[in-house]
Formats: structure tokens, C-alpha cells, sequence
């Protein structure tokens, strides 16, 4: 019976987490575009700069968190949500610039949504295998994601193909 929950769970998470990402690309093409082309331009680099900036800012919020707690001035607790908050955003959009790569290099052919759906459902199944997705796929992909964000607003837009 465990068994049976465990599957249904990953596959109508997988559904939701694909469509999310085609509904993303949707909403934001030129964000999620650019994202998608830093990505796929220098993926070694996007994932050092996520890395770097995940570790830090998780070390901020934790930080602020602990302090709340040593000092018991509970507001202190709200930067640190604002930490975390951005920090969720910008993991959201980079999988989604992820997604498109994935996507794209699995049907090159295909355009917008087919190709996000796959590459989201994909990405989702690959994370989801335990330890090696967990510990390793998904951090990576993050990382790649969070630093492709962020170079995606660095480089400039005469230098990033952009295709919505």
C-alpha cells in the first residue's frame, strides 16, 4: 500500500512540477529565456556562482534565524524569511531555465510546452531517485539554476539568445 502512495505521489508531483514550469515559461518567456541561455552558455560557471550564493545566503538566514532564537527578539526572524522568500524565487526561476535546457537538448525539435513538459517531468523523475538525486542531481541543478539567474541579469541582453 506504501508502495502505491509513494508511486502516485511522484507521478502527480512530477505533472504539477511540469506543468508549474510550463505555466512559468508562459508568464515570464524573456526571464525564463534569458535563464535558459545562460545556462546552456556556461553551465560552469552559472553553477559556481549559484553555488556560492545559495551557501551564503542559506548561512544569512540561518544566522538571523540563531539570533532571533539566542536574543529571543522574534523579529528578527522576518529578514530572515525575506532571505529564504528570495531565495525560493530565485531557485524556481533558474529550475525553469534548467527545465528548457533540459528540454531542449531531449527534443530539439519541439517548441514551448512539449518541450518544457518533458523536460520538467524528466528533471523531476532524475531528482527524485534517492541519494544520487537527492544529494547530487538536485543540488547541481539548483545551483546551475540560482547562478544562471543571476548571470541572466548581469550579461547583457545584446549578448543572450533569447527564443520564448
Amino acid at each position: 500500500m506504501d508502495l502505491i502512495r509513494i508511486t502516485a505521489a511522484l507521478v502527480v508531483g512530477s505533472l504539477m512540477a511540469a506543468a508549474f514550469f510550463i505555466v512559468l515559461g508562459a508568464l515570464f518567456p524573456v526571464r525564463i529565456g534569458r535563464t535558459r541561455a545562460a545556462a546552456a552558455a556556461a553551465p560552469g560557471r552559472a553553477f559556481v556562482i549559484g553555488l556560492v550564493n545559495l551557501v551564503f545566503f542559506a548561512a544569512v538566514a540561518a544566522a538571523l534565524v540563531a539570533l532571533s532564537q539566542w536574543t529571543h527578539i522574534q523579529l528578527l526572524t522576518l529578514p530572515a524569511l525575506a532571505v529564504a522568500a528570495v531565495l525560493i524565487i530565485a531557485g524556481v526561476f533558474g529550475l525553469a531555465g534548467v527545465v528548457e535546457v533540459v528540454g531542449e537538448r531531449l527534443l530539439p525539435q519541439a517548441a514551448g510546452a512539449r518541450r518544457s513538459g518533458l523536460g520538467g517531468l524528466v528533471l523531476a523523475w532524475a531528482c527524485a531517485l534517492p541519494y544520487v538525486g537527492w544529494f547530487g542531481l538536485l543540488p547541481y541543478v539548483l545551483s546551475l539554476g540560482v547562478g544562471a539567474l543571476i548571470l541572466s541579469f548581469i550579461v547583457p541582453a545584446s549578448r543572450v539568445e533569447v527564443t520564448p
